[in-house]
């Protein structure tokens, strides 16, 4: 085989796999056996899991060095960022069909659902915990990636008037400011227990 037809039977293999296994069940050594060829040859195409997933999904990024890209800035202006990368991916639209098809797996579509989840943890949560330094790091996060997530949905697969037609740069300024003000670490999340309205004393007992 040439050098084109072992790329695509390995990401053709990988595809399978990711789809029927899952993100954490499957191995890069396990996808070189399903494609017939040595560990070696994948790892010579691709250094980590993350990067055959992002390659077999066909993203227009490898999460590895986007992820630092982003944050690199510094929290100014990190909520565009951040908003303007999701809308990037999926507007784009075989990366959409491949995450769709992913969800539509037939049986496996709940694997391939805990195979999103795994990815998205690792990859994206993981990494932005990691590197943003604010209080509550990781609610901060998810409360961000459900909110994108949420948008993105609603803009290219269901499709929701006037949020699937809104000019790209409307809508940054519409979602950014709320991914901004989650990202400020002088606004707590969670409520002080000093601040929280105190227990109700239980009524005596009669008798």
């Amino acid at each position: 085989m040439g050098t084109d037809d072992v790329r695509d039977a390995v990401l053709d293999a990988a595809r399978a796999a990711f789809h029927a296994r899952g993100y954490v069940r499957t191995s890069m050594k396990g996808v070189a056996v399903a494609a017939g060829v040595a560990p070696e040859v994948v790892n010579r195409y691709w250094n980590s899991k993350e990067s055959l997933f992002a390659a077999a999904m066909r993203l227009p990024f490898d999460p590895a060095s986007a992820v630092p890209e982003l944050v690199a800035p510094g929290l100014d202006g990190m909520g565009e960022r951040l908003t303007r990368a999701t809308l990037d991916l999926l507007s784009d639209e075989q990366s959409r069909n491949d995450f769709i098809a992913l969800f539509q797996a037939g049986a496996s579509a709940t694997k391939a659902a805990k195979g999103m989840q795994d990815f998205i943890e690792r990859s994206f949560v993981d990494r932005l915990v990691r590197t943003l330094g604010v209080p509550d790091a990781r609610l901060r996060v998810n409360l961000i990636v459900s909110y994108l997530i949420g948008v993105a949905t609603t803009r290219y697969i269901v499709r929701l008037e006037p949020v699937a037609s809104m000019p790209e740069d409307d809508l940054v300024k519409l979602v950014a400011p709320t991914i901004q003000n989650w990202l400020d670490p002088t606004k707590p999340l969670r409520t002080p227990k000093s601040a929280r309205p105190a227990a109700m004393p239980k009524p005596a007992s009669g008798g």
